[in-house]
This record gives structure tokens, C-alpha cells and sequence, in this order.
């Protein structure tokens, strides 16, 4: 990890401690909520065809936030993985995610108030892309690429359901082996490295649509101060609707364009229904 990484961690638990009352110290509060969604199809004798289908994901949502009267500290993690296997071919990948997110706010007592934030995003496995033949090519691996990024500005939160903020921001690409991500064409030298100073916007909504139905969307673009033509956006939007206690359908629409990676916008989009189950 980075030492100004390492720094902005120390600094959010040593401004989190200066913050807490000794006479009514802040209790941590903890989520975490794990789902796995499964497809199955197989065939026997079927003489309309088709072919045999096994797809699995499991996820990970967890969140850890502490208030005092004046600091709210919030950290929150999601993790995902999922494979499919589709007749004689092997398991591939349909979904792999880290993505981890610390937020230290000062309250003024106003719904614009300062931050400062750190984010880590990555993966678990070795990623391909497959051509029409269904030859692959490796293209990622474990945190290669890992994108890092530390903020600090103003947020800006008018209703309950909706959070948004914009300050100044240090982005970090680390690679090792797969440094497309990270080089820059404009040098002779491949760096595995890649570090920019920029704008970041983040806006997050979380809207209760009905009793059994959560809308949740998280938006973020990081414009860079050399070349704003090149904005990063990502934005990651969900309907789940409970079923049952213990069943749930869900709608995922995401959406990435980053012209370093590729110059066309890249979308996905899951449907499925699987088990939720609150851990605590």
C-alpha cells in the first residue's frame, strides 16, 4: 500500500479517537448480509436440444460505522464471486468484486459537511476474454489490476435516502503483470504504476421504493487534472425485491467507461434470484 494511503488511514483513526466522548464513548454498529443466486438446466433425451447450464454467485455486503456527535466514521465492503458452466465447456467467470470504502465525516450541523475518504477496488481470480473459437486470453489477476483512491472535500446530503459529495482526489493504478491498465503510451518506460491527481464526485441513493422493494445506486466519476476529457465513470444500480423472508429477486444494471481500458462504454447486466440471509 502506498505511504500517503497509509497516512490517511492513520489520520482517520487518530481524528476518530480525538473526536469520542470519554463520558459516552461511540458503540461500533455492524451489518453484513451474504446472498447466493443459482441457475441450474440439465437435459436428458430432450429432443428439442439445449444445453446442460450450472451458474452460481455468492455475495458479501457488509457495513461498520461509529458516531459521535461530532465524527461519523462509516466503512463499508462488498465482495462478490460467480462462475457459469455451460454445456462441455469449463467454469467461467460472471462475477468477481472487491470493493471496500472508508468515509470519516465532521459534522457542522448542516447537510453540507467536510470528509475525507479512501477506497480500495479489485478482484479474486484470474480474468479471460474468450474468442469466437473459445481460445482465452488472461487479461487480469488478483488486485492486477487494484485501484486505490483517497479524497477529501465537501458532502452534501439534502434527504435521508440520498448522499452525494465532490472534493479533491489522488487516484493509484497498481499492476504487475498486466500493465495496460497502468502504462503510459506516452512514455518509452511500462509503468506498473499509474498515479493521478484529480476531481472526484460520488453520489449514493438508497430509496425504499416499497416495503419489500430497495432501490440502491452508487454513481462515481474521477475526472483527471491533466487530461478531463478522460473521466472515469462507474455507476452500479440495483433493484431488489424480497420474495420471502428469505428469497429475493434481484436487477443489477452496471455501467464503466474508462477510454484507458477501452474506448467503448462498458455495460452489464444480471438478472437472478437467490437466498439472502442477514448474519447480524
Amino acid at each position: 500500500m502506498k505511504l500517503h494511503s497509509i497516512i490517511l488511514l492513520l489520520l482517520f483513526t487518530t481524528f476518530g479517537r480525538a473526536q469520542t466522548d470519554s463520558s459516552q464513548t461511540p458503540v461500533w454498529k455492524h451489518s453484513l448480509v451474504s446472498g447466493l443466486n443459482l441457475t441450474q438446466v440439465a437435459f436428458t433425451d430432450w429432443a428439442q436440444g439445449g444445453e446442460n447450464a450450472l451458474a452460481w454467485t455468492l455475495l458479501l455486503d457488509g457495513k461498520s460505522s461509529r458516531e459521535s456527535e461530532s465524527v461519523i466514521w462509516s466503512n463499508t465492503y462488498k465482495f462478490a464471486f460467480g462462475q457459469t458452466r455451460l454445456g462441455s465447456q469449463g467454469l467461467r467467470k460472471t462475477e468477481d468484486k472487491i470493493d471496500f470504502e472508508s468515509i470519516l465525516t465532521y459534522k457542522l450541523g448542516t447537510m453540507m459537511n467536510p470528509y475525507a475518504a479512501a477506497t480500495v477496488k479489485s478482484q479474486f481470480a484470474p480474468g479471460y476474454i474468450y474468442d469466437n473459437t473459445g481460445n482465452d486470453s488472461l487479461v487480469s489477476a488478483f488486485f492486477d489490476p487494484g485501484y486505490l483512491t483517497q479524497s477529501f472535500g465537501v458532502g452534501y446530503q439534502p434527504i435521508a435516502e440520498i448522499k452525494t459529495r465532490i472534493g479533491a482526489a489522488l487516484r493509484e493504478i497498481i499492476t504487475s503483470n498486466y500493465t495496460q491498465y497502468s502504462d503510459d503510451p506516452a512514455t518509452s518506460e511500462i509503468e506498473k504504476t499509474r498515479v493521478e491527481g484529480g476531481v472526484e464526485f460520488v453520489t449514493d441513493i438508497s430509496w425504499q421504493m416499497e416495503e419489500n422493494i430497495l432501490f440502491t445506486s452508487k454513481i462515481e466519476f474521477f475526472s483527471p487534472l491533466k487530461s478531463f476529457d478522460e473521466t472515469v465513470l462507474r455507476a452500479d444500480n440495483s433493484i431488489t425485491a424480497m420474495v420471502s423472508k428469505y428469497l429475493t429477486t434481484n436487477l443489477n444494471l452496471q455501467l464503466l467507461n474508462d477510454k484507458k481500458v477501452t474506448s467503448r462504454t462498458q455495460f452489464k447486466e444480471t438478472i437472478a434470484l437467490g437466498l439472502r440471509y442477514t448474519i447480524f
